[in-house]
Parts: C-alpha cells; sequence; structure tokens
C-alpha cells in the first residue's frame, strides 16, 4: 500500500544578513539594543534560557588562536534557538584585519529549521558593549556618578563600549587610555577626540596611572593570563569592567566585590575568577549576578571596588540577532535565499 500524500506545506525561509543590514539596524540604536539585552539577563534570570558550556576550537600550531561555539536558546517573548560562531584570531591585528570575527545562525522555536545566517562581529561587539553600559549605570546606582574613565586596550570593543556609554547618556571629564601598543592608544585618542564625546583625552604611560586616574576602569584587551596583581591601585574604590575577563590577579579579585553575568561560566577556561576559585577552594567570593542586581536582591557598596566580570552569553547574541531578523523582515529588506531547503517531502 504506497502511503497517504504528504500534507502540502510551505517550505521554510532562509535569509542570509549581512554587516551592512545590521549595522543599519543598530547603528545609533544604543538604548534601545541596551534595553534587549536587558530583557535578555532578565529572561535568564529567570531561568527561561538554555546557555550550555561554550566550545573552544584550539589549534596545536596556532596556541594564541580559538574558535568559539556559543550553542543557546531564549524563551519568554524572544523564543529562537541558534548558535554563536565566532574566531579570535589575534595576528590579525598585525595584518590590518580585526582580531575577530562571527556568524549567527537563528534557528526557528518550533521547527528547529534555521530562520537566517547574520554577520556577527557588529552583534557580538555590540551585545558585549551594551552588558557593559548596562553594568555601569547599574553598579553605580547608589555612588556618586564617576568623573572618569579609563581604558585598557584600544581595540574594537573599547570603542564600541565608549560609544554605548556615550550613547546612553553618560559623559566625562577626562577619558584614559593605555595600551600596550603606543601606536593603538594614541589610535584611540584620535577617535575619542574626534568622536564629539565632552570632556578631555588622556594617554597614559602606565597602567598603574590609569587605573589610580579612573572611576571607571574597562579592561578589553586580549591578554591570556593575569599582569594587574596590585589591589593597592583600586585603593579608590572604582568600577572595574573586566570584559577581557584575564587580566587581574586573584589578590586584586579577592580585594573586590566581583558580580558576574553567569557564575558557572565566567568561573571557567582560567579567567581570573576561575583562577581566584582554584586559589581558596570556594566561591564565596562572588557577591552575584548582575540579574541579582537588576531584580534589587544586590546592592553594591561604595567602600571596596566593584569588578563586573561578563564571560558572555550567547543568550544575548540570540536576542539581538533576532531583534536585528524581526526589525529587517518587518520593513521588507530580508534577503532570502529561495530553494535553501531542497528536500522537504519524506517520500520524494
Amino acid at each position: 500500500m504506497s502511503p497517504s500524500p504528504e500534507p502540502a506545506a510551505p517550505a521554510p525561509s532562509f535569509a542570509v544578513i549581512p554587516g551592512t543590514h545590521v549595522q543599519r539596524v543598530l547603528d545609533g540604536a544604543h538604548r534601545r539594543t541596551t534595553e534587549t539585552i536587558e530583557a535578555a539577563y532578565r529572561i535568564h534570570g529567570r531561568g527561561e534560557t538554555v546557555n550550555p558550556p561554550s566550545y573552544f576550537l584550539r589549534f596545536p600550531d596556532r596556541p594564541n588562536s580559538r574558535i568559539i561555539a556559543l550553542p543557546a536558546s531564549v524563551g519568554g517573548d524572544v523564543q529562537v534557538d541558534g548558535i554563536k560562531w565566532i574566531s579570535s584570531f589575534p595576528d590579525n591585528v598585525s595584518a590590518g584585519l580585526p582580531r575577530a570575527s562571527a556568524v549567527l545562525v537563528l534557528n526557528d522555536h518550533e521547527t528547529g529549521y534555521p530562520l537566517a545566517c547574520l554577520e556577527s562581529s557588529i552583534i557580538s561587539a555590540a551585545r558585549t558593549a551594551a552588558s557593559a553600559a548596562l553594568a555601569a549605570d547599574r553598579l553605580t546606582a547608589g555612588r556618586p556618578r564617576p568623573r572618569t574613565i579609563g581604558f585598557f586596550g584600544a581595540g574594537l570593543i573599547a570603542r564600541y563600549i565608549h560609544s554605548y556609554l556615550t550613547g546612553t547618556g553618560w559623559t566625562f571629564e577626562d577619558t584614559g587610555v593605555y595600551d600596550l601598543s603606543p601606536e593603538h592608544a594614541e589610535g584611540f585618542a584620535g577617535y575619542l577626540k574626534g568622536s564629539g564625546a565632552e570632556g578631555g583625552v588622556t594617554v597614559h604611560g602606565s597602567a598603574e596611572e590609569l587605573i589610580r586616574a579612573s572611576d571607571v576602569v574597562v579592561f578589553a584587551t586580549v591578554a591570556g593570563e593575569p599582569h594587574v596583581t596590585d589591589p593597592g591601585w583600586f585603593s579608590h574604590n572604582p568600577l572595574v569592567l573586566n570584559v577581557s575577563l584575564r587580566d587581574l590577579s586573584p589578590e586584586v579579585v579577592l580585594a573586590a566585590t566581583n558580580v558576574v553575568d553567569d557564575v558557572d561560566h565566567c568561573l571557567k577556561a582560567n579567567t581570573s575568577l576561575h583562577l581566584t576559585e582554584q586559589r581558596v577552594g570556594n566561591r564565596d567570593f562572588v557577591a552575584g549576578t548582575l540579574y541579582d542586581v537588576l531584580s534589587g536582591e544586590l546592592e553594591m557598596p561604595a567602600d571596596r571596588p566593584v569588578i563586573f566580570s561578563p564571560f558572555g552569553l550567547g543568550v544575548l547574541d540570540l536576542a539581538l540577532g533576532r531583534h536585528v531578523y524581526d526589525t529587517l523582515r518587518a520593513s521588507g529588506d530580508l534577503t532570502v535565499i529561495d530553494g535553501f531547503f531542497h528536500e522537504m517531502r519524506r517520500y520524494g
């Protein structure tokens, strides 16, 4: 007996979203993007996400390079699954290329079919910067408004964090810059001076000088192990946005109040907090998560440095990628690949 005919169903569509389209959606939308990231943190904090460990592809012949897979699923009102695939090749910088490149695949929540592949270096940088801006706002709520900021590392992420801070209403009397490469430090200083931001710009001659002069310190380096080891540099109790995760020694971590995006994710892969856990044998030095701060369960002391360490959750990329996808679909600007899914009938 021949099988019954399959019911006709529309073939799923698949879109390719280039970086130009991503930039078109996100350009200048700092507040909207930060709101999207805050909503994703709240969904994650309520347990409505799946965010497995990141998977690291490493290369014996290229030990400073890696490609990371971040699978995730977001519930709530976002309803999307998918994976971020991001490479970090620091040697690209000397060749005039950005260190990181990435794609993001979105999957339909109901059928599992891929919806789109997005150029994702912009999404990755934007969600990182929006996370930093959100944390800066909430973690300094009970303190005097910071007057100075210092960027340790002068690359793309530093530029994005600066733009998201200024784009969400921050102003500073002085913005400091320090980088192991004086050329990069001067280049970033030139960008800052030309960006129209208020206040002065200072290129510092040492890490200690930068840190001691800054109410907010942003670490955005490619450091693989701790190189800032003196807690005394932080005696003025700044907010530290520990975006690059591996700059600070356990001594610095233990002398501060520590907030993370996700405890299990942040305390792995030899991050500064993971090394601290290995040193002391517990996680008691972690005060809580950013969601705890957002929900009012955790308040920041004014008499200690506060360190925010975001490992970078795949759910943030998916939430922002979904926002980009939905925005382009609503405007009719999706680039759909006709016939991408070919075998759509079980029996031919």
